[in-house]
């Protein structure tokens, strides 16, 4: 998803083009409601990592927001749980910035990983 209507792109490479070296960051207007996530899940790609995000419920019935990341090229279902990274955060608004925050860290600290992802066809 691009960026939120009325946002003009301000990265350091200004007008759509990232210098080399700069990563652009998952946003919060990239995620849809809380509101949608009480219903279903949501799926999204960013740079060569997929994620979802969905609501689970905990033992004693407490609700968690999980967050997975895996590579690009396959879906959810189609990707192996070896491939598969997870992390649980409140189910609110704050767990899901903490959920970004989290995906963030992923993509910069397995910058590789994401990277040549569509190169995993077998």
């Amino acid at each position: 998803m691009g960026p939120a209507k009325g946002k003009a792109n301000s990265h350091p490479g200004g007008a759509g083009k990232a210098k080399p070296g700069w990563m652009n960051m998952i946003q919060r207007e990239d995620i849809l409601s809380i509101e949608y996530l009480k219903k279903t899940e949501f799926t999204g790609c960013h740079q060569g990592m997929r994620y979802r995000l969905e609501g689970v419920s905990c033992d004693g019935g407490e609700k968690k927001l999980r967050c997975t990341v895996w590579p690009e090229p396959f879906n959810f279902y189609k990707t192996s749980e070896e491939e598969k990274e997870k992390a649980e955060f409140e189910f609110g608004e704050n767990g899901v910035t903490e959920a970004i925050a989290w995906m963030n860290g992923r993509l910069s600290e397995e910058r590789d990983r994401w990277e040549h992802a569509g190169e995993n066809w077998d």
